[in-house]
């Protein structure tokens, strides 16, 4: 994940992740937990990350799918994620351009 600093696990399914989150000028250091639910090998699963940190708190999740597609595999996904705190006082009208790009980075970094 974009950001991410370390990601430790914890559990089964459950990972304990240090992320950091940079939006315009304000940027700050988030602890938090990455959970995958709702699993359907080789289909889909849900993946479910929540986090905080001086500069606010965000909570968000993410269904992912998985079909066969010519010799690859086609992954679309849908999702949610709610920001609260400075991040999203000072940045409400980056947000979404901020994580469209950082889901891009996301799949960028899953296909190479």
């Amino acid at each position: 994940m974009p950001g991410c600093e370390s990601l430790e696990k914890i559990g089964e399914d459950e990972y304990r992740m240090k992320m950091k989150m940079a939006l315009a000028s304000l940027s700050g250091n988030f602890d938090g937990k990455v959970r995958i639910t709702e699993q359907s090998p080789p289909n889909s699963f849900k993946l479910m990350v929540e986090g905080s940190g001086k500069i606010g708190f965000m909570k968000g999740e993410g269904n992912l799918k998985f079909t066969a597609k010519d010799a690859g595999t086609e992954v679309s996904y849908e999702g949610d994620v709610q920001v609260g705190g400075t991040i999203a006082a000072v940045g409400q009208r980056l947000i979404d351009g901020t994580a469209k790009m950082m889901i891009k980075r996301f799949f960028d970094k899953v296909a190479a």
